[in-house]
């Protein structure tokens, strides 16, 4: 309660200044809005991308820093002391025994993304300093002058502790960008995961908040986009789940099983229904429908004939699967939309508009 409380009176004061590039853990922001302004700027030629990974942020941020960063906005000395209380506080292992905490943000605090937040704005503020009014690409006419010079133009896109530089450049410029954003990170004693930061291509395409963003041409077309499809681990994590749901050994009631697939499907499919998804739901509406047909005839010791039976209409049509008036959910009903890039979000709290 101390910490919820504590988040009330912090969060009104820095999000009227946080940078509106980053997404993650903040009122009327969502992860949808980070795949989509990477959407925009990669089909309008920032192609180039570091895919960064930061090596344990939440355990690594330096207190010093932090508290440094929450004591330029914050005078009220009460307030720093019990920040600094809950980032000093330790944490007790399986065993029962405390351990120090001399880096990192509360574990598992509900203020521990906005502390978070509160660190890596730094970073934020470092790369979208030149989108500020009259920074270097603060309009579309500064930017085009930089690239007719040969130099960068780059956008930061965060969620939490992911994120994305996209650069209308070259590989060099992204390289270059890499070993700055090093140095901001430092700063605050964090740093890159060598085996997850890399750069790449758009056209080679890369996962971001469960998401595969790639350039590719349309079908039919000369014309080139940058699409989102569903990555691969969200899939194998969805098929990992029914299939222990619906294990042979499984004991679990039919009705309860089906309400259980619903419920992952539908908050699943809510997620995914922006990218280009309607190949990939129906493949999985048919897999699940299998693992349940196959599922329920070991649990009820049904042959395929008598399964056909129950679950065809006199016509012969499939009915869905049931058990106690519970129905499968169906991943092909799910309408596939596009999510609309939302330009300006406004802060609830800032003076001007974000």
């Amino acid at each position: 309660m101390v910490q919820a409380a504590l988040k009330l009176v912090l969060e009104p004061i820095f999000e009227a200044d946080f940078s509106p590039v980053s997404y993650g853990f903040r009122p009327n922001r969502r992860a949808h809005d980070a795949i989509a302004e990477i959407q925009l700027f990669g089909t309008h030629g920032y192609r180039w991308v570091l895919d960064a990974d930061i090596e344990a942020c939440f355990d690594r941020i330096s207190h010093t820093a932090l508290l440094d960063r929450v004591r330029a906005r914050i005078k009220d000395k009460r307030v720093v002391t019990l920040v600094k209380a809950f980032l000093k506080a330790g944490l007790l292992t399986e065993l029962g025994e405390k351990r120090d905490t001399p880096t990192g943000t509360p574990q598992g605090g509900i203020l521990s993304p906005l502390l978070a937040n509160i660190a890596l704005s730094v970073l934020d503020e470092h790369l979208h300093r030149p989108w500020q009014p009259g920074g270097a690409m603060s309009t579309r006419w500064r930017r085009e002058r930089r690239r007719a010079k040969g130099l960068p133009n780059w956008r930061i896109v965060r969620y939490a502790d992911d994120f994305a530089v996209l650069c209308d450049g070259t590989r060099d410029h992204v390289e270059a960008l890499r070993e700055q954003i090093s140095g901001v990170l430092a700063t605050i004693g964090l740093a890159f995961s060598k085996a997850k930061t890399r750069v790449v291509h758009m056209s080679e395409g890369f996962d971001f908040l469960g998401f595969r963003i790639q350039w590719k041409r349309k079908r039919g077309t000369n014309t080139w986009h940058a699409y989102t499809f569903i990555a691969d681990r969200p899939i194998r994590s969805l098929k990992a789940k029914v299939r222990a749901l619906t294990n042979r050994t499984s004991q679990q009631s039919p009705a309860s099983v089906l309400v259980r697939l619903g419920l992952i499907m539908r908050g699943w499919s809510t997620y995914f229904r922006h990218a280009v998804s309607k190949h990939t739901f129906s493949a999985l509406a048919t897999f699940v429908w299998h693992r349940v047909a196959r599922w329920l005839m070991v649990r009820r010791r049904w042959r395929w004939t008598e399964f056909r039976r129950r679950f065809t209409g006199p016509g012969g049509r499939w009915r869905p699967l049931s058990a106690d008036g519970k129905a499968l959910f169906n991943l092909e009903s799910v309408p596939v939309t596009r999510y609309r890039y939302r330009a300006n979000i406004p802060t609830p709290w800032a003076l001007d508009p974000a």
